[in-house]
């Protein structure tokens, strides 16, 4: 099935020296690897984890400059179809969404939305009463012009991003205390820390005020402070664990809109699965064409994983493709090569026997 179609990017890094030329380009590094250059990989994949195609771009791409392409590129692959496409912030733009709503051939779309636009919606969201779509799951309509706002909240998502928020903030309030109590520490040096702390705390440092003198004097709780701003820390615990969607789907299920959302995580998975198990990064590659092979073998390989974990789930319920071949890389295959007397060889293929659990999955898969 390719009626909803899940679209995101993430990036790979090279351990080979910067190019002047090609797709190779310093860019947001979602390695968190910002001293090596890379490239941007754009992928569309089924709600079932299936992947439909994918894209090679320079590393320096901006998120929001590839939809209109990939647009394109599904429709003459796979010809017109009344789909729904599922993004993440920050992938469209207002232009290319109203493109598609003006579409001739019905482009649908669902979409997160920066949480900072709830500011605009805020007010006539809280006077909409809740309605229950699943056990943890209730959400808000809000009909604007021809689009729709989905405001959902899901208790298990709130208790976790609450406790996510907590530890992080925790974990950079006392690395800023072990910052304060080092000795000789110069106001240079604290300045570098502070930036490689906000760049691992992500939104937790924005929850603090945090006071450094001009001065060159040592660093003492006099020079060095911080205070956490409460209005924010309340405003972004409110929020913890909900989400503002937008749609031009009107009249769909509520409940349907929240699972389409949520299965985003697919995509996710599936980068997850080619920087992982399929080892995709580092790319040691400099030319071009080796670039395209390396990363196209990468997504043959997710191809293959992806329809194994299929199998697993309908034949060997409760194992995973990364569990079926750890168990059957032990099954060897070599050549015996022995010279005879007369000076000829004797090649003879040899392979261990499966034991119990590998003929089971053998049978089964």
């Amino acid at each position: 099935k390719f009626e909803i179609l899940l679209y995101d990017l993430t990036s790979t890094y090279f351990e080979s020296d910067p190019p002047f030329d090609g797709k190779r380009k310093f860019g947001y590094s979602r390695d968190k690897r910002s001293d090596c250059v890379q490239v941007v990989i754009a992928l569309v994949v089924t709600t079932e984890g299936f992947p439909l195609a994918y894209e090679v771009m320079s590393g320096n791409t901006a998120d929001n400059t590839t939809l209109r392409g990939f647009l394109k590129k599904i429709e003459d692959q796979y010809g017109k179809a009344d789909r729904v496409w599922v993004m993440d912030r920050g992938i469209p733009t207002e232009e290319v969404l109203a493109e598609m709503r003006k579409s001739s051939t019905p482009v649908s779309y669902l979409v997160g939305t920066p949480k900072a636009r709830l500011n605009r919606y805020e007010q006539r969201l809280t006077e909409l009463p809740w309605k229950v779509v699943r056990d943890d799951v209730s959400v808000k309509l809000l009909p604007e012009g021809d689009e729709i706002y989905v405001y959902a909240q899901s208790g298990n998502r709130i208790q976790k991003e609450r406790a996510m928020c907590k530890r992080r903030l925790r974990k950079l309030l006392n690395d800023l205390k072990k910052l304060r109590d080092r000795k000789r520490l110069t106001r240079d040096t604290l300045l570098m820390k502070l930036g490689e702390l906000k760049r691992d705390a992500g939104r937790a440092y924005g929850l603090l005020n945090i006071q450094l003198t001009e001065s060159k004097e040592a660093i003492t709780s006099e020079t060095f402070s911080w205070t956490l701003n409460w209005k924010k820390y309340r405003e972004v615990y409110r929020r913890e664990g909900r989400y503002l969607l937008r749609s031009n789907l009107e009249g769909s299920d509520p409940a349907k809109l929240w699972e389409y959302y949520i299965q985003l995580t697919q995509v996710e998975e599936a980068f997850k699965n080619l920087k992982g198990d399929l080892a995709i990064r580092p790319i040691h590659h400099r030319l071009e064409e080796r670039i395209e092979a390396h990363i196209f073998i990468a997504f043959l390989a997710y191809c293959l994983h992806v329809t194994l974990g299929k199998r697993c789930r309908q034949r060997a319920t409760g194992l995973t493709p990364r569990s079926v071949l750890e168990q059957l890389k032990t099954m060897q295959l070599i050549d015996v090569s022995i010279p005879t007397v007369d000076g000829r060889w004797l090649q003879m293929a040899r392979y261990t026997q499966p034991d119990k659990a590998q003929q089971l999955l053998l049978a089964q898969l």
